[in-house]
């Protein structure tokens, strides 16, 4: 992959953004922004990233819930904008093409999600990435959004995370850990929701590291 690409990465959240810079940290050309969770915390973080430096191609990474139910846990999925320099590396590394829906809010429950999936016949639902790609659109730079599973489509989460959501963006998990410490049965189940999410947002940042070291200039 040539040096003089600029390529930034942009992350909701630093959890996310973690075991990317791992993987991706030495490679100078390559900048990993975290923006917040949604829409337009997304748009202003892109456009404030921009502000710092150009960029040749954005990709937008993170996590995402399963809306179809072919996708396990981990799995990498990838949406391009046309000629977009990356798809064919982010094949041989191991992601599938699919469709993204980006929501307003996080999807909770399996029947949520089914209804989504019928309603768009989406493969997976992020609150990011539709307002990035839009972005890059309008600006004329190429985009790819990079999600991996973190929750299937029979997946229930254990409890409504958008109550948890500060006004930047980001978890509040002050407000988290005083409801699990009333209800002290929850934490079994967001130590595994929590395990099962490192774990995609590893396989996503090896898929990555792979499909950014092995893409042809």
């Amino acid at each position: 992959m040539p040096t003089t690409d600029r390529v930034l990465v942009c992350c909701a959240l630093a959890e996310e953004a973690r075991p990317l810079r791992r993987r991706l940290g030495n490679l100078a050309h390559v900048r990993i922004h975290v923006t917040g969770m949604g829409q337009a915390h997304a748009v202003a973080g892109l456009h404030a990233a921009w502000q710092t430096a150009p960029a040749d191609l954005v990709i937008t990474a993170g996590l995402a819930g399963g809306l179809a139910p072919a996708w396990a846990h981990g799995a990498v999925l990838y949406a391009v904008s046309t000629g977009c320099p990356i798809e064919s590396a982010l094949q041989a590394a191991g992601a599938s093409p699919a469709r993204f829906h980006c929501a307003d809010r996080m999807v909770i429950t399996a029947a949520e999600k089914r209804r989504l999936h019928e309603l768009t016949g989406a493969d997976a639902v992020e609150m990011e990435s539709g307002a990035i790609q839009k972005a890059c659109l309008e600006r004329g730079v190429p985009c790819a959004t990079v999600r991996a599973i973190s929750d299937t489509a029979t997946d229930d989460l254990p409890l409504d995370f958008n109550r948890f959501q500060k006004k930047d963006g980001k978890p509040d998990l002050i407000r988290l850990l005083a409801v699990v410490a009333r209800s002290p049965r929850l934490a079994g189940s967001l130590l595994a929701l929590r395990r099962q999410a490192r774990a995609a947002a590893a396989n996503l940042a090896t898929v990555l590291g792979r499909a950014m070291n092995d893409r042809p200039g």
